[in-house]
This record gives structure tokens, C-alpha cells and sequence, in this order.
């Protein structure tokens, strides 16, 4: 299926069955599970159930125990790669079937190569029919290859062989040469020695992959001798092949033998760097059917006659095409994936169009190789460079979840590697990305704060405050907020930020985004206002309204905040403090402040006088003073031209216009909700009627004691909420 495509039907449903294999399962006394219910599977459907499985991580000792009968589903071609997997749940699912293919590579959970022999042996129809078989990057194990029923010949069908990344050594070499259907065998990163038993197989073998056998001892002319005899060849990789001191020249040799390998449709010789342009020219023109040629790390491949052969595919680095068939052929090969990405680094710093091709290798090569510092160090430059400026936009949504999720578990991995960090905040520092690609933010969002605790950078901390800006600024739900703000490391690293900056007397963008994104975290989040007392944030944002008076959006961050602070009834006596109250009488009706710093000083003593003189502990005649003075500002605002705050709720304003409040506390509740509903009607008046704040605010207009100002905004916001219901009905009957 093409990415681009929708998933089927059977993807869809196998996904499900994936996600809920627990609901549909019972468990067995040895903790195994096995289906309640499960009809007769096509054998093909069975074998993409097990694949799926693996590919989303949920296949393990526990749930493969659904294979261990046939009686519903029969696998033939299995894949159980990269899964954790133990030797004994391994044979009791597999035992059952007749498998004709079985790729066991990469398993982890103490699979060896020598269990899956001896599982497979117990099985005579597995052992006569099984055709193709993967072990690559397992362990041996003991007793591999010493007697019969643990040896590959033992398996006479078997034509496919791949063992890559294992410690098969020469005897085991010889063990499978003797097969007599072998096509294809992958020795690649072994500890063969000696290639000789390969002449065993000269009449069948058609593919043969030997990259990077480091431990080869061959003498050269031998070397030569059994390539040379290996006419049935069609697939050839050499690449990075580890000759002995005597054997320069060996490539350049092979290659102008003439006559050799007549039936070769494709060569790697990637990492020869004896190979050149003409050597390699010279040899594909002898041979018109080759449409591979693998040349990264050789120098060649920048000649007309490679990038212009249109059915030539070529893995080098002298274009993106070329760096990008070097990412699809190694994923699984670290030293050339990074040798790639490099390359590709350097080819990408200046893109001018969206390539979603190329973003896709990139994170293959990231899954593949997520434990490796310098692949994840290059290929995070490379996802920045194909994400920056507009290239996101022509990207596919799903591929950019898919790119962000391997950038965090990049920073997961490597949480003091600062050029790795460096990348990720440069790609993930993407307003578009951030407010339009579903991921998990509260992810995102710990691994900001975790950077931030080790980070001295002050680039680095401004890039990731930003991110952590963003990532809240997004309009996230009340439930995703708390969420955020539940954890106390993140509100006590934001204000160690605040701190440091406010130390040094410095208003920049990471000052800024610190103060918005405490703010925001607070919003209707009573835990996250717990946390900012108890981490001694008042007595911070009090030294801030005294250092930072004459900057209006820092003095509307700090006042928003502590707005937030005095909607929670049980942190108000924190805020019972009368040089506080001073100075925000100061600024209700101060010559030269902002509306907005006015609206938020006059909303934090609304909340204080809510509490009642019960609840008051500061002197009540100067509660007084506060409830005459709140009263008559107000009465001078006048509504700003632009949006000046957004709410998520009015639930924090409906106990200020209880008909018991003061006058003051009323009328500046009542302008609060006012000035939204004018500005957003369309939003605001439908969240007040659903709410039954409208209600509220009848009740207020109609109570005896509810004084005229009070009176008059009310009845303002009845009539735009009212306007607005009847718009929608009007613009109907206007249709007809």
C-alpha cells in the first residue's frame, strides 16, 4: 500500500484486533492468552495478524500464545522481527504450523538461532517444507551446527538463507553451502573466514550478500577463484568487504576479468574506495542488464552516465536520488545509514519544495536505529532541514506525527547530547508543525522541561521555552492542561527560568514564553496554582511587578497568572497581602496603564473580595476602600479594539454575580463577560447559554438589589446573546 493511500479495510481491522487483544482474550494458567472467540482466519489474514503484531510492539511471550493452535489461525509465512520473544513461547506458537517462510530476525528475549533450529526440527513438516529463512542479528546459541537436527542442511528445502549479524563461522559457512536448492544467503558482518564452501553452491546460488565480513583471511587469488565461479550470480554485495594486506587491488581486478559474473543484474561495492567512475563504466557497458549499483563511500557515481541513466538505480551521495536509494537499501546497516544522512545533510540545507519521500527514509533510519548517537545526531539535521520554513506544509500529516514522535524518542534516548538536543528543538520549534500535527504533547512537553533542567544554553533555552509555549498556546483542553500542569518539576523549572532571567534584569522571548506558558498552565487548573505557591512563585511575580512596572506584556503575564491563582478559594489567603493590594489598587485607575493590566489587577481583587469579610484578613476598612475604588475604575474603562484575553470557560465568573456579591466584584464580572461576548459573539454567547450562565445572569437583572451599572451590562450581555441566537434562524429564512 502506498502511504499516501487510506488504509484497508483488513489494516483497519487487524490494527483493532491489535489494540484490543486483551478485551478479546482469556488468559491460560501460564499467563499465556489465547481468543475467546475466533473464526477460521485465511491463512494469508493469520500471517499479517502475527506481522502486525510485531510491527506494533504488542507481540511478546503473553500474547503469541494465540498461535499456539491451528485449529483457527494457520501461519506459512511468518514475521515475528525485532519482537521479545523467549525460546519456549516461541516454540509452543510455532510448533503447530507448517511454515514455508520464517523471519526471526533482530527477536530479542534470549532467542537463539539454535532454538529455532531445534524448534523447527520437532516439526517434520516445517523441516521438509520451510523455504526462506531470516535469523539475522540473533545469538547462536549452544549445540548450533554439532549435530544434525540443529544444522541448516538438516532443512532440505530451505532456498533462502540470511544470517547477517550473527557469529556464523566457517564450519556453520560449510553447513549451509550443502544445501541443494540454496539461491540466496546473507553472511554480511560474520566471522567467516574463508569463502571456499560457497563452490558447494556455484550451481544454485544466485544472490549473495557478504558486506562488511571483517574477519575474512582468504588470500587473494583464491578470492577471485571462487567469485569467478559463481557465474549464476544475479545479486552481488561486496560492499565494505574487509580484505586482508595482500589483497589491494582485488576490486579492480574483479571488475576487469572478462567474462565475470554474466547473469549480475546488481553489484554493491559501496565502501571500495579503489572503485572510480571509469572502473565501474567500463563494467555495467559489459552488462546492460544491471539496474543496481551500490557506490556509497567509493567517490564514484557523479558522472553523467549515473545520474542520467534513468533505468540504472545507483546508492551514492551524488544527488538526493542517489543518498535516498542508500537510505532504502541500509536501513538496517549503521555505518552506511550515517555516511548517508550525512551526505543527505548536506543536500538538503536549501530545499525549496516539500520531499515526503525522502522524510520517510529518514525516520525509517531513525526506527531502525534508535540506540545510535551519531545516525539519530545526523538524521535529526536532516529532518530539520526537510521541515524548515514551508516545507512542512507539503508534507503529509501522518508522516510529520511519525517524524516528531522519533525526534522525542531521540531526545528520550540521548537526554545530554546537546547537538542531538540542538536538532530536535529546531524541528519541534515549528509553530505550524506544533499547532496542526496530532502527537502527544504531554510528551513533548516532559521532554522540554527535562532539556531545560540540564541545559546552561541560553539559545537552547529560548528555542525550547518557545516549543513549550507553543505546545500550551495551541488551546489545549482543560483535561490536557491539567495534565501539564500536574507535574511540579515543570511549574518549578519554568520559574527557575523567570528567576534567572528577572535576576539579571533581561526582558527577552524566553522571559516572555516562560511567563505565558505558566500562565497558561494555571488556566482552570487549580493543582498547577498549588504548585506555583508552593514553589514560592508569589514572592518571584511580586518582585517582578516592582522590576518590571514599565513593561505592559510582562506585568499581563504576571497579573493573568495571579488572576488564575485567586480563582482557587483555598490559595486566597496567600494572596492577603496588603503591599500587594496597594499596588494593585495603583494600577485600576493608574495614568498610563494598559486596559489589559487594569482588567487582570481589577480581576485578582474581585476574587479576594468574593471571599467575604469573614474570609478577609487584611483591615476591613480597607476592604472598603478596595470595593469603593474597583467600583468607580471600572466605570472609566473603555473596551479595546482588539481581543484582549480568551477563556475556555465562564465557570470562574458565576459565583462573582451571585446576587450576594458586592456591587464591585459584580460589575467587574459582569464586564469581564461582557467585553468577550461583544468581541466573539458567535463563541461566547454559545458557551454562556450552554453553561446556563445566561440564566445566571437573568436572575441578576431581575434581583431588587442589583445595582443600575450592574444592571445595564447584564442586560448587554442578554441582548448579544440573544442577537446571536436569532442570527443563524434569520440567515435560514433568508435562504428561502
Amino acid at each position: 500500500m502506498e502511504c499516501n493511500e487510506p488504509p484497508s479495510l483488513a489494516d483497519i481491522c487487524l490494527a483493532w484486533v491489535c489494540r484490543c487483544l486483551e478485551q478479546l482474550c482469556a488468559e491460560r494458567e501460564d499467563g499465556s492468552l489465547c481468543f475467546h472467540h475466533c473464526p477460521l482466519f485465511p491463512q494469508m489474514l493469520a500471517d499479517q495478524l502475527l506481522r502486525r503484531m510485531a510491527e506494533e510492539g504488542v507481540l511478546n511471550d503473553r500474547t503469541i500464545g494465540v498461535f499456539r493452535s491451528n485449529e483457527h489461525l494457520r501461519l506459512c509465512c511468518v514475521c515475528v522481527r525485532a519482537a521479545r520473544l523467549s525460546a519456549e513461547a516461541f516454540r509452543l506458537a510455532m510448533q503447530p504450523h507448517r511454515l514455508q517462510e520464517l523471519n526471526a530476525s533482530r527477536v530479542c528475549g534470549g532467542l537463539t538461532v539454535s532454538d529455532v533450529l531445534l524448534s523447527l526440527a520437532a516439526n517434520t513438516e516445517c523441516r521438509d517444507n520451510l523455504q526462506r529463512l531470516d535469523l539475522s542479528r540473533l545469538e547462536m546459541g549452544e549445540g548450533c551446527l554439532v549435530n544434525k537436527p540443529l544444522s541448516f542442511s538438516a532443512m532440505s528445502s530451505l532456498r533462502t538463507v540470511h544470517l547477517a549479524g550473527t557469529e556464523l563461522e566457517d564450519s556453520g559457512l560449510a553447513d549451509i553451502c550443502i544445501l541443494p536448492q540454496l539461491e540466496a544467503l546473507d553472511i554480511s558482518s560474520t566471522r567467516v573466514t574463508d569463502l571456499t564452501p560457497l563452490l558447494d553452491c556455484q550451481a544454485t546460488l544466485k544472490s549473495l550478500s557478504a558486506h562488511d565480513l571483517r574477519h575474512l583471511e582468504m588470500p587473494e587469488t583464491r578470492l577471485l577463484l571462487v567469485l569467478n565461479r559463481l557465474e549464476g550470480l544475479r545479486h552481488l554485495d561486496l560492499s565494505h568487504l574487509c580484505l586482508s594486506s595482500d589483497g589491494v587491488g582485488v576490486m579492480q581486478q574483479l571488475l576487469e576479468k572478462p567474462g565475470i559474473f554474466p547473469a549480475l543484474v546488481s553489484l554493491d561495492v559501496s565502501g571500495q574506495r579503489e572503485i572510480t567512475n571509469d572502473m565501474m563504466e567500463s563494467f555495467l557497458k559489459g552488462r546492460p542488464n544491471m539496474n543496481f549499483v551500490g557506490l556509497l563511500g567509493t567517490g564514484a557515481g557523479f558522472s553523467d552516465f549515473f545520474t542520467a541513466n534513468s533505468n540504472l538505480k545507483v546508492a551514492g551521495e551524488a544527488n538526493i536520488g542517489q543518498v535516498s536509494e542508500a537510505l532504502r537499501r541500509y536501513c538496517e546497516r549503521e555505518c552506511c545509514i550515517h555516511q548517508a544522512l550525512v551526505h543527505l545533510g548536506d543536500l538538503t540545507t536549501d530545499l525549496d519544495e516539500a520531499q515526503p519521500d525522502v522524510l520517510k527514509l529518514v525516520t525509517m533510519a531513525m526506527k531502525n536505529n534508535e540506540k545510535s548517537l551519531h545516525v539519530q545526531v545526523a538524521a535529526t539535521a536532516c529532518v530539520f532541514n526537510l521541515t524548515s520554513r514551508t516545507n512542512s506544509l507539503g508534507m503529509p500529516i501522518y508522516l510529520l506525527r511519525n517524524a516528531v514522535h522519533h525526534l522525542l524518542t531521540a531526545m528520550r534516548n540521548f537526554p545530554n547530547q546537546e547537538q542531538l538536543q540542538r536538532n530536535c528543538l529546531l524541528s519541534l520549534c515549528n509553530e505550524w508543525i506544533l499547532h496542526n500535527v496530532p502527537f502527544d504533547r504531554f510528551d513533548g512537553a516532559q521532554m522540554v522541561i527535562t532539556w531545560l533542567n540540564i541545559c546552561d544554553d541560553p539559545d537552547l533555552q529560548r528555542m525550547a521555552v518557545a516549543m513549550y509555549y507553543i505546545l500550551v498556546a495551541v488551546k489545549p483542553t482543560t483535561e490536557e492542561t491539567t495534565q501539564l500542569g500536574a507535574e511540579a518539576f515543570m511549574v518549578e523549572q519554568l520559574l527557575g527560568i523567570v528567576q534567572e532571567r528577572a535576576s539579571m534584569g533581561i526582558v527577552d522571548a524566553t522571559l516572555r514564553f516562560a511567563l505565558s506558558v505558566l500562565w497558561s498552565l494555571t488556566d482552570e487548573c487549580p493543582t498547577a496554582s498549588h504548585h506555583f505557591i508552593q514553589c514560592h512563585g508569589l514572592e518571584l511575580y511580586q518582585e517582578l511587578l516592582e522590576t518590571y512596572h514599565r513593561e505592559t506584556d510582562i506585568q499581563k503575564s504576571v497579573l493573568g497568572l495571579l488572576n488564575n491563582v485567586a480563582e482557587v478559594v483555598d490559595l486566597r489567603t496567600d494572596l492577603m497581602d496588603e503591599d500587594l493590594h496597594e499596588y494593585l489598587l495603583s494600577l485600576l485607575d493608574g495614568v498610563g496603564v494598559d486596559i489589559s493590566v487594569r482588567y487582570f489587577a481589577g480581576g485578582i481583587l474581585a476574587h479576594l473580595l468574593s471571599t467575604g469579610e469573614s474570609n478577609w484578613t487584611l483591615d476591613l476598612d480597607f476592604r472598603d476602600i478596595i470595593l469603593r475604588k474597583l467600583h468607580s475604575a471600572i466605570l472609566t474603562w473603555t473596551t479595546p479594539e482588539e481581543e484582549m484575553v480568551s477563556y475556555r470557560s465562564f465557570r470562574p465568573f458565576y459565583p462573582l454575580l451571585h446576587s450576594s456579591q458586592p456591587t464591585s466584584v459584580q460589575l467587574w464580572a459582569a464586564w469581564a463577560v461582557h467585553l468577550v461576548c461583544e468581541q466573539n459573539a458567535s463563541l461566547y454567547a454559545e458557551m454562556l447559554q450552554e453553561e446556563g450562565g445566561l440564566d445566571i445572569v437573568k436572575e441578576l437583572i431581575t434581583h431588587p438589589d442589583t445595582h443600575d451599572d450592574v444592571r445595564r451590562l447584564a442586560e448587554g450581555i442578554v441582548g448579544i446573546s440573544e442577537t446571536d441566537q436569532e442570527q443563524p434562524v434569520q440567515e435560514e429564512g433568508d435562504k428561502h
